[in-house]
């Protein structure tokens, strides 16, 4: 069994006016073959903590630390830390003009694996996940979220995740600019990803309604930087009826 921990995380952004703090003392244990759902209100820093765990510079860790089955997150670099096993499936995936999905996604692999795939496998294999998605085969040849719709942008990421078969991997959102259908199929390969590995998962949205889908072990609400609460799928259905505004006096 894997483990990625947070102990006491402190986490600023820095801005042209200086450091602003946004995690505030996170404390997280997420085992491997555990799905945990991080929910809160816009602007309570859920994304920064994704951002944070992915080694994105803008934002710089002042205290605590993450490790990966024991080994330090912190020191690593960005691509380091992907090929010890994280992932990161944006909110807000860039555009990347002049780059095919099926080169970007060959490389990616390829640095993860530490090795080339046989073309005629790799092909193969590419074709078989992106059915699975339901994205068509000419979707290859596009230029990476060029263009792309919401719901297009969503699959690439989970396409992604599918081939990559990371250790850990954080879902920023993933349900954000889903119509019904995108998200059943979304939430599908997400499923499916979780089937086929000892993976944790990292869910991090404002809404139950991708819950419906994909079922996690633990939940936890995030306000202004902190975990103020956690528990099971009860916590979930209670944020659905009764809102955030519950905890905001625990976030003081």
């Amino acid at each position: 069994m894997g483990s990625l921990v947070l102990t006491d995380l402190y986490a600023s952004v820095i801005t042209d006016d200086g450091e602003l703090e946004i995690i505030k003392g996170v404390s997280l244990v997420i085992e491997s073959g555990t799905t945990h759902a991080v929910m809160g209100p816009n602007g309570s820093g859920k994304s920064t903590l994704a951002y944070v765990i992915a080694g994105h510079p803008k934002y710089r860790v002042t205290s605590g630390s993450i490790t990966l089955d024991g080994a330090d997150v912190l020191g690593m670099s960005v691509d380091a830390r992907a090929r010890a096993g994280l992932f990161l499936a944006m909110q807000y995936p860039v555009e990347v003009p002049g780059v095919s999905v099926s080169n970007f996604l060959r490389t990616s692999v390829t640095a993860v694996r530490g090795e080339a795939p046989k073309l005629r496998t790799w092909v193969k294999e590419m074709k078989e996940a992106m059915g699975a998605l339901q994205m068509d085969a000419s979707f290859a040849e596009r230029n990476v979220n060029e263009g792309f719709s919401g719901g297009e942008k969503k699959r690439h990421e989970i396409l992604q995740l599918s081939l990559l078969n990371p250790k850990f991997a954080i879902l920023d959102e993933t349900d954000s600019g889903l119509d019904v259908d995108a998200l059943r199929t979304v939430s599908e390969g997400v499923n499916a990803f979780r089937r086929q590995s000892d993976a944790g998962v990292l869910l991090i949205t404002h809404y139950t309604r991708i819950l419906q889908y994909i079922k996690p072990d633990f939940v936890h609400v995030f306000i202004d930087g902190r975990i103020v609460q956690s528990g099971g799928t009860d916590l979930a259905n209670s944020l659905e009826s009764e809102g955030y505004e519950q905890f905001a006096p625990a976030s003081a």
